[in-house]
């Protein structure tokens, strides 16, 4: 188990995290984020967490020895009374610590040092590789399990190219983070949060190009199914909650039309919302 979060009167719930990511520095390449730092903030705060420390990841910190670390970081500058790691934590130069020694380490200098075992559920291995796998693969409900809530993709709304009002089903163009991990493009039943509203407004999301419309970037538009408004500059999270069926280009702007009445029909029904009474195509 994780160590509850204890609220000392002299003390800070603190996570610590690595920024850029290690595996980031070392490759050399960006690495999508499950959870951008706004978002990791707005979690962890909702969490009792009271501060998010960004160790900066470079040549002098990968050069740290097991002992350096723990002395220099853990003791000296975080003062760190408590920690808890996952079972496979490694740490120092050349990943030469790892979960026990940094257990032996910190009990030398007054820390008390957690070990959590892996998390599993219903027999699969809760990682983030998974979930990364499932929300590839078009299957929120999966990867909302392995969570603990549903993954959700935030962003500001902007102005598009209006083509959504064009086709009958006016949207939300998203502006989502640059480097937000975006699962399988298609379309999506979706809750939206935001400012207008008390309660979750449902939806649907296409997550892709819009080939039948010769689109050249990828968008995220939102169409709300009981919700008719001006949302432009604000901030909506859209939680993923069932994925409908890939994109795919269709022959005619007329057929991508039937399709996407069929779309809020099945996310109506979804939702348990009345159906609406279509015109005969």
């Amino acid at each position: 188990m994780i160590d509850p979060i204890v609220h000392e009167p002299d003390a800070w719930a603190t996570v610590v995290t690595f920024r850029p990511h290690p595996v980031e520095y070392f490759s050399g390449q960006p690495r999508a984020l499950l959870t951008p730092l706004a978002e990791k903030q707005e979690i962890l705060a909702s969490w009792g967490v009271r501060q998010l420390v960004l160790l900066t990841f470079d040549r002098e910190l990968a050069q740290l020895t097991p002992k350096e670390f723990v002395t220099e970081i853990l003791a000296y500058r975080l003062h760190a009374r408590r920690v808890s790691v996952g079972f496979d934590f490694c740490f120092g130069r050349e990943r030469q610590g790892n979960a026990t020694l940094l257990q032996q380490l910190g009990q030398a200098l007054g820390i008390r040092v957690t070990i959590v075992p892996p998390c599993m559920l219903d027999g699969e291995r809760i990682s983030s590789s998974q979930v990364r796998a499932l929300l590839l693969a078009g299957e929120p409900e999966r990867a909302a399990r392995l969570l603990g809530r549903p993954y959700q993709l935030i962003g500001e709304v902007v102005r598009g190219q209006s083509l959504g009002r064009q086709l009958g089903f006016p949207t939300a163009n998203l502006q989502l983070p640059a480097r937000k991990f975006l699962p399988r493009h298609g379309v999506y039943c979706v809750e939206v949060r935001g400012e207008p509203w008390a309660q979750a407004q449902p939806g649907v999301m296409n997550l892709g190009y819009r080939p039948t419309l010769d689109g050249q970037t990828l968008t995220a538009e939102v169409h709300l199914l009981q919700w008719r408004g001006d949302l432009y500059g604000q901030t909506l999270q859209v939680a993923l909650r069932h994925f409908l069926r890939p994109e795919q280009k269709f022959t005619s702007v007329s057929a991508l039309q039937a399709q996407i009445q069929r779309d809020c029909q099945a996310a109506r029904e979804y939702f348990g919302l009345p159906l609406e009474q279509l015109e005969p195509t």
